[in-house]
């Protein structure tokens, strides 16, 4: 049976719009904090910002090069521009529907949000005023388009302020300007006194841009108009209520905000570049020139003015999008941040300590003891930074090799790793240089730390470095130890409380001989022959994934125990998914969690019955991947950095790991049971491809994250941690893994 069919797949752009309504759902959802609420609806501008940069104006490049080749679901560029652009629209309306009812909810308990500056009272009127002469006016430059000063660039993003003038008669500028003409006339003897009569009573319209400065706040807040509530209003609309003494010779027709969005995809040719790095910031400059892929205006803004922005702008149809609200809501998460509303959030969260890495212990030691599996954010990301920081200062540590994609824009890793290379170790770093929006932030860290003596390298042509392993060699009495860190996330110590990341630490000889590989892979030109237990992309690693889905299928149809449980960000490489409609097909039960984009379509008749696919969006963003395989009642568990997209499996290097111990791997199978069960933040994807959410009775409600913290705090305080089990990898034998090279 051929599973490859085009109508078994849901187009991946249009599964992705569907995430972020869920993330939508979440800012509608009345029985979650009004603040927790303005932060979602907040998620979900950023959220449409990035896709549109990415996503949309990847299709429109397709469409502008004549690209006929279809996506998975056998739909060509053009056409899934049709599909998506009335969806994207109504996600909009969606928005800023949701946006007014939070916005009246706010005013209800004491935070005021303006719309329009015509709204202030006089004494409020008076402070934004002054506050626009103190802090805004000398930082405006406005920019005048005429004949001699062409339409500026708008950078990407960026708020602005569109006007149309009209010029005081026989004042400033213009006076002199039919002076000028006057005198020229009469000096060549021509009688020109009824032309410039006609120039004096013609009222000629003038278009004009005023940027909204981003190094100023975006909202201000106002004197309180009454007690016990917090007035703010947004940056643009203090410029607009002053915009007339921008242009003191000019009368202000009109004027109205506006937005823009850029191409912002990257175009490098890595075979042609001498310099990476230097290839990328140069790119990194273009992006502001990108084609526009979107323009927002205020609804109801003038014809005209709308007019002048199409035409310069090149924008029509459906890249215009007229809002009716404030443009770019990202603005709301400055809201969230304001202090006085904590009742109206959720109460956060401490990561709990790590009992197998007691404070002050020796965190080599405490690895020799066994395998330590970290569950972030409920746990806390320290141990991995002090990993590094111990071995930076550890006399006995030779080397450290890592991989860095995304890091916090102040990190303590990069800092350990300068000062490992100062101290005199081998220190050996992969910069991904093309991590999407981080690339500008990468290229500081990657100059860093050549300058404190690391070896950099940039990643491998053609390929980004998507992993996350962290590598120290130690030398101890009875020889060279390999310690290993890898994990489902990035070494960012700031996501890292906000984002749910698996992460393990090992001394067994075997990874540590697969980390060695990887690193040679990347530095040099060594590929292995053989792996011990990791699996790597972009050469082996789907082809492990599809053995392991085979290999479940083989045991349904021999009427052995199997089943398939995964957790993932996204799923929508083709041959992945037709080997899970096999083993659909074959019996075998599949519950999946996928956070983000689904290309799977379940229930189809005798393809997918046996899949169920949950959806987790909640105050924690799913991030990690794990995936867990029967096995005929011997079940297997592996962790990843990868999700099963062909962009992971086969233009990244990546790697999945086993976990061997059964305690620990008892612990990630039952983490993931119990996201299954829960009814709180979980939502079930239908045949129809929408997304439906559990609404469980009040006495029954179960949230997965909320009980995680609960389980970490619980697990800190038991003394009843074994550190006795010894090393939790098992090594292979060497005919064991020659059987499984041949295999693959």
């Amino acid at each position: 049976m051929d599973y490859h069919k085009d109508e078994y797949f849901t187009n991946r752009e249009r599964s992705w719009l569907r995430f972020n309504e869920r993330c939508l759902s979440e800012a509608r959802d009345e029985s979650i904090p009004l603040f927790e609420r303005l932060k979602f609806l907040s998620i979900t501008a950023s959220n449409l910002d990035e896709f549109l940069m990415v996503r949309i104006a990847s299709l429109k490049d397709m469409v502008h090069a004549g690209y006929k080749k279809t996506d998975i679901a056998g739909m060509k560029a053009d056409e899934q521009l049709a599909l998506l652009y009335p969806a994207m629209h109504e996600f909009v309306a969606m928005q800023y529907e949701c946006y007014n009812n939070l916005a009246d909810a706010a005013c209800g308990v004491g935070m005021a949000m303006l719309e329009h500056h015509e709204e202030l009272t006089t004494k409020q009127a008076e402070f934004v005023d002054r506050y626009f002469e103190d802090n805004v006016y000398p930082v405006l430059t406005p920019m005048a388009v005429d004949s001699s000063r062409p339409f500026p660039l708008i950078k990407n993003k960026s708020l602005n302020i569109g006007a149309l003038l009209a010029r005081k008669e026989g004042t400033g500028l213009e006076a002199y300007g039919i002076a000028k003409s006057y005198s020229k006339a009469i000096l060549s003897g021509v009688d020109v006194t009824d032309d410039v009569e006609k120039k004096k009573k013609k009222k000629q319209m003038d278009f004009a841009i005023v940027q909204v400065p981003s190094g100023l706040p975006r909202i201000v807040e106002l004197p309180a108009n009454k007690e016990g509530c917090k007035y703010i209003i947004r940056l643009e609309e203090i410029i607009e209520r002053n915009i007339s003494k921008l242009f003191l010779n000019y009368t202000v027709v009109c004027a109205s905000p506006f937005r823009i969005m850029r191409n912002a995809d990257l175009d490098i040719e890595e075979e042609e570049a001498e310099d990476l790095l230097m290839e990328i910031e140069k790119q990194i400059k273009r992006r502001q020139w990108g084609e526009v892929i979107r323009l927002e205006t205020e609804k109801g803004i003038d014809k005209k003015l709308l007019d002048i922005l199409k035409k310069e702008l090149r924008v029509t149809g459906d890249d215009i999008y007229e809002i009716e609200g404030p443009l770019d809501l990202t603005f709301l998460m400055k809201v969230y941040g304001m202090e006085g509303f904590d009742e109206f959030k959720n109460k956060g969260n401490t990561p709990s300590d790590v009992p197998e890495i007691p404070a002050g212990s020796d965190i080599f030691e405490d690895i020799r003891k066994g395998d330590i599996l970290l569950h972030h954010p409920y746990q806390s990301f320290e141990p991995v930074v002090r990993f590094v920081r111990s071995a930076a200062v550890d006399p006995d540590v030779l080397a450290i090799k890592q991989t860095l994609y995304r890091v916090s824009g102040n990190s303590p890793i990069v800092k350990a790793l300068a000062q490992a290379a100062e101290n005199g170790k081998q220190v050996t770093v992969l910069v991904e240089l093309k991590a999407r929006f981080d690339e500008e932030n990468n290229i500081v860290w990657a100059r860093m730390l050549e300058k404190a003596g690391c070896h950099v390298i940039y990643g491998l042509v053609g390929l980004k470095t998507h992993c996350k392993i962290c590598l120290v060699v130690r030398r101890e009495e009875d020889g060279i130890r390999r310690y290993v860190h890898l994990a489902t996330g990035n070494y960012n110590d700031s996501t890292a409380k906000l984002y749910t990341d698996f992460g393990l630490f090992t001394c067994a000889e075997p990874v540590g001989e697969d980390a060695t590989a990887v690193f040679n892979m990347l530095s040099g030109y060594s590929e292995p022959l053989s792996w011990n237990r990791l699996a790597v992309a972009p050469l082996w690693l789907k082809k492990r994934i599809l053995k392991l889905i085979k290999r479940e299928t083989e045991n349904a149809r021999a009427g052995r125990s199997c089943g398939i449980k995964a957790k993932m960000n996204s799923l929508c490489d083709p041959d992945v998914i037709a080997a899970l409609y096999e083993a659909s097909s074959a019996g075998v039960p599949i519950k999946l969690l996928v956070r983000g984009i689904c290309c799977l379509k379940v229930g189809i008749p005798e393809v997918s019955e046996n899949i169920k696919v949950y959806s987790i969006v909640g105050d924690y963003l799913e991030h990690g991947r794990a995936f867990v395989f029967d096995n005929d009642c011997d079940p297997e568990v592996y962790l990843a950095s990868a999700d099963w997209m062909p962009r992971n499996l086969e233009r990244r290097v990546e790697i999945m790991f086993p976990v061997d111990d059964h305690r620990l791997k008892e612990r990630v199978m039952r983490i993931l049971d119990e996201q299954f069960e829960d009814n709180v933040k979980k939502h079930e994807l239908m045949p129809d491809d929408r997304y439906v959410k559990a609404l469980a009775p009040e006495d029954s409600r179960y949230c997965c994250q909320m009980d995680f913290v609960k389980q970490a705090k619980e697990y800190a305080k038991s003394s009843s941690v074994s550190k006795t089990a010894g090393r939790r990898f098992i090594p292979i034998e060497s005919s064991e893994r020659k059987a499984n090279d041949n295999e693959e």
